[in-house]
C-alpha cells in the first residue's frame, strides 16, 4: 500500500519534471524559430535578403530586432525556463540536464532553421534606418543602440557605432567632435613622451617590451597581405607600446597585438575604400593616421578596461573562465566532455588562445568585425558571455571531436577547419551561444560541480 502511494507521489513529480522539461524545449525551439524570444532581440522572418551589394535575392532570412513589447513576457518566459531548473533534487535536475541533451538534434534542427546572413542582416534597410534615427540624436541612448548592434552594424556606420558602445565618444552629440579632438591629441603627447625617445631614455624592461612588440607586429594576422605593410605594422607598434606603458599592471601580453586589429581595420574604413586587400596605408596624410592609432588606443584600453585581469601575472581571469567553459560544456554536451577528459586532455591547451586572442586566430579575418559587433554590444557582460560563445564554437564539432585521440585533438583544434566558414557559420554560433546564455545563466547551479 505505501509502495504504491509512493509509486503515485512519484508519478506526477516525474510527470511535473517532464513537463517543465517540455515547455522548455518549445520555448528554446520557439526562440530559434522567431515566434519567441527572451531578452535582447526577436528574430522576425523576412522574405528578401540583401547582400552588402545592395542585390536582392528570394530566400527566406531572418532579422534580429528588439521588441520593447517582449520585455515583459521575456521576463515572464526566463522565470518559466528557470523554474523548470529549480526546486529539483540533483537526480531530477540531472535528468532535466540529460533530456536536453538527448534532445541536442531536436534542437540543432530548429536551430538550422536560421537562415540569415548577418552582412545582409547589417544592410537591411530597415535596420539601417534604424541606426540612422539612432545615432541622428543629439543624445543617443546607447542601450537601445547596443540592441541594435548585437547583431551586426552597417559597415560603414561602425566606426561612430564602436566608438560610442565603449564609451570613447560621448553620446551627446554637441560635445563628441570636442572629445575626439582632445583625446587624439593626448594620445599624440603619450606617443611623443613614451614612444619617439632614443632607448637611452628607456629601461630595460621598456626595451625588452619593445623588442618583443616589434617580434610580434609582423606575425600578426599573417595570411591578411594588409598586415604586412611596414608602415601598418610600426602603427601597430606605437599603439601596443604606448598602451603597455600606460598600463604597468600588465604591461604588453603577447595576444593583445591582435586585439588591435579590427580598430584599425574599422577606423581605416573610414579613409580607404574597398576591399582591405587593397588598401595602402601610404595613402593617407599622417594626421590622419595619427588619428587612426588614437581611436584605436583609446579603444583597445576601453576594451581592456573591463577584463583587465585577463592579462595580468598568470592571467587569471582568463583561467577562470576557461573553467566556466569547461564545466558549461560539460553540463551541454556531457559525452565530449568525458571524451576530452579521458584523452587527457586539458581546456587550458586550446581555449586559453581564445580567450587571449577572442576567437580573432580561429576563424577567417572578414568575419571579426561582425563578431566583434556583438561582442561590444555586451559591454561589461562581454567576458560572461565569451564562455557561452566559445562553447558553441566548440561544440560546432561535438561530433568529430569525439572520434579523435589525443594528439588527434590538439592538432584539430589547433587548426579549426573554419577557413571556408561565412556570415551563416557565425550566426549559428552566435544563435546556439544567445540559446544557453538564456538557458543557464540564471541558473547558476547548473553549472556548480
Amino acid at each position: 500500500m505505501n509502495n504504491n502511494t509512493q509509486g503515485e507521489d512519484h508519478q506526477p513529480k516525474k510527470e511535473s519534471l517532464d513537463s517543465r522539461f517540455n515547455q522548455t524545449l518549445r520555448n528554446v525551439q520557439g526562440l530559434l524559430k522567431g515566434r519567441s524570444i527572451p531578452g535582447k532581440v526577436l528574430l522576425t522572418r523576412r522574405l528578401e535578403l540583401f547582400d552588402n551589394s545592395g542585390i536582392q535575392h528570394q530566400s527566406p532570412s531572418y532579422q534580429r530586432s528588439y521588441s520593447q513589447n517582449d520585455a515583459a513576457r521575456s521576463n515572464d518566459r526566463d522565470k518559466c525556463m528557470e523554474g523548470g531548473f529549480r526546486n529539483t533534487n540533483n537526480s531530477d535536475s540531472n535528468a532535466t540536464v540529460n533530456k536536453l541533451r538527448s534532445s541536442a538534434s531536436n534542437i540543432e534542427t530548429s536551430a538550422r532553421e536560421v537562415k540569415s546572413v548577418m552582412g545582409a542582416r547589417s544592410t537591411d534597410s530597415a535596420r539601417v534606418l534604424k541606426f540612422t534615427k539612432e545615432l541622428s540624436g543629439q543624445m543617443i541612448v546607447v542601450e537601445r543602440l547596443r540592441e541594435l548592434a548585437w547583431s551586426g552594424v552597417p559597415t560603414y556606420m561602425r566606426p561612430d557605432v564602436w566608438r560610442l558602445l565603449l564609451g570613447y565618444a560621448p553620446p551627446n552629440s554637441d560635445r563628441r567632435e570636442g572629445v575626439l579632438r582632445r583625446k587624439r591629441l593626448e594620445y599624440l603627447d603619450c606617443v611623443a613622451q613614451f614612444y619617439d625617445i632614443p632607448d637611452t631614455e628607456r629601461s630595460d624592461d621598456e626595451i625588452n617590451m619593445l623588442r618583443q612588440i616589434a617580434v610580434d607586429c609582423p606575425r600578426t594576422v599573417p595570411d591578411v597581405a594588409f598586415f604586412q605593410q611596414a608602415q601598418v605594422q610600426k602603427s601597430l607598434e606605437r599603439i601596443l607600446y604606448t598602451w603597455a606603458i600606460r598600463h604597468p599592471a600588465s604591461g604588453y601580453v603577447q595576444g593583445i597585438n591582435d586585439l588591435v586589429t579590427p580598430f584599425l581595420v574599422v577606423f581605416l574604413s573610414e579613409y580607404l575604400d574597398g576591399s582591405i586587400d587593397s588598401w595602402s596605408i601610404s595613402e593617407l596624410s599622417s594626421a590622419n593616421i595619427s588619428n587612426i592609432e588614437a581611436d584605436c588606443y583609446w579603444c583597445l584600453s576601453q576594451l581592456l578596461d573591463g577584463m583587465q585581469d585577463h592579462y595580468t601575472f598568470a592571467q587569471p581571469g582568463i583561467q577562470r573562465l576557461v573553467f566556466k567553459l569547461k564545466e558549461l560544456v560539460r553540463r551541454i554536451d556531457e559525452p565530449v566532455s568525458r571524451h576530452v577528459e579521458d584523452q587527457g586532455l586539458e581546456f587550458l591547451q586550446f581555449a586559453f588562445r581564445w580567450f587571449n586572442c577572442l576567437l580573432i586566430r580561429e576563424i577567417p579575418f572578414h568575419l571579426v568585425t561582425r563578431l566583434w559587433d556583438t561582442y561590444l554590444a555586451e559591454g561589461d557582460a562581454l567576458p560572461d558571455f565569451l564562455v557561452y560563445i566559445f562553447a558553441s564554437f566548440l561544440l560546432t564539432w561535438s561530433e568529430t571531436l569525439q572520434k579523435l585521440d589525443f594528439q588527434e585533438l590538439v592538432m584539430f583544434l589547433q587548426h579549426l577547419p573554419t577557413h571556408n566558414w561565412t556570415y551563416q557559420e557565425l550566426e549559428m554560433v552566435l544563435s546556439r551561444a544567445y540559446m544557453w546564455h538564456s538557458m543557464f545563466n540564471n541558473s547558476p547551479s547548473h553549472l556548480a560541480s
